[in-house]
């Protein structure tokens, strides 16, 4: 006897519906553990009845299946992202070529270049900002050289005090060297005078007696 098959439609009958329920699921969980066991698949069902009824079967654990498909599915959406990504890098990278072409174009007419396809007011405008930015390369250039002179006059000052200093110690060295030069010649007289011979006075009294003798006092 063959099976027939049904027309596969929402069973309006309450009671055959809740039967025909109640043997499918079995069946599905049954199919869903032969899978399991037999390719060792990791699997999860879910199934809520009419009724708001939860039914469940799992491998291993509902939440960390779950969990794995969150994973995959992030992976997934990150996968397909580069072709987005890859837009908006090009757009960017359009706007920024944009972008250097037209900065190249001022720094070109800054430079006196491409001045021809200028009119009056442009050239005015391009007058007025060279004009400006002399002014402030000029003003940077004063303030370089003012910290310059500021540096060197303070060099200078302590260069001065140096030198002050080192006179100030050549002063005092020559007046030490004076000083000694003097006590050395005062010296000289009392040694002199210590270490004079006695025979002398002796021979000088013997000249004045004979002179003495030689011319009296009456004469």
């Amino acid at each position: 006897m063959t099976r027939r098959k049904i027309q596969i439609k929402k069973i309006d009958n309450t009671t055959a519906r809740q039967v025909t329920f109640s043997k499918r699921r079995r069946g599905l969980f049954k199919k869903a553990q032969e899978l399991s066991t037999l390719c060792d698949a990791e699997i999860a069902l879910v199934v809520f009845s009419a009724t708001g009824k939860l039914f469940e079967f799992t491998s291993s654990s509902v939440q960390q299946v779950i969990e794995r498909h969150h994973l995959l599915s992030s992976d997934f959406d990150k996968l397909n992202h580069p072709s987005l990504e890859l837009q908006l890098e090009s757009s960017t990278s359009a706007a920024l070529s944009k972008e250097i072409a037209e900065k190249t174009h001022e720094l070109r007419k800054l430079r006196g270049e491409e001045l021809q396809e200028l009119n009056m007011k442009e050239l005015q405008e391009l007058e007025k900002l060279l004009g400006s930015g002399l002014r402030r390369v000029r003003d940077a250039k004063c303030e370089i050289v003012l910290k310059e002179i500021t540096s060197l006059k303070w060099k200078g000052s302590q260069l001065m005090q140096e030198n002050k200093r080192l006179k100030q110690v050549m002063m005092e060295n020559r007046q030490v060297q004076t000083l000694e030069l003097e006590q050395g010649q005062s010296s000289e007289p009392i040694g002199d005078f210590i270490h004079s011979d006695p025979s002398q006075d002796h021979d000088s009294s013997d000249i004045s007696l004979k002179l003495g003798l030689a011319f009296p006092s009456g004469i």
